[in-house]
């Protein structure tokens, strides 16, 4: 699709909108939302393929500190990691890296 399509595109959408009801603007918002998870998912998919149980891996932490450990599960969006300080961390798997094997 061009951009010029794309444009006019977004103009009628937005000129459409201005005349939609309630009821249609809620339909509307469940779509959007929809379309939204699935984009995510998809993504998350995406980024899971590039582990494999068993692989070593690093992540930051939200207070800064590098963990590093061995990918144990592949969950829907996550990957359930075993820290080297035996902890148990659900990491986002575009928040992992993969590290050097020891």
């Amino acid at each position: 699709m061009s951009s010029k399509q794309t444009i006019l595109d977004r103009e009628l959408f937005t000129e459409a909108l201005r005349h939609m009801g309630e009821e249609d603007l809620l339909y509307l918002n469940r779509m959007v939302i929809e379309r939204l998870n699935l984009l995510a998912q998809a993504k998350s998919t995406v980024e899971l393929a590039q582990f494999a149980e068993g692989d070593r891996v690093h992540f930051t932490t939200n207070d800064g500190s590098v963990k590093r450990g061995i990918v144990l599960r592949l969950n829907k969006k996550t990957a359930s990691v075993r820290t080297d300080e035996g902890q148990s961390w659900k990491v986002s798997p575009g928040l992992l890296s993969k590290a050097a094997a020891r």
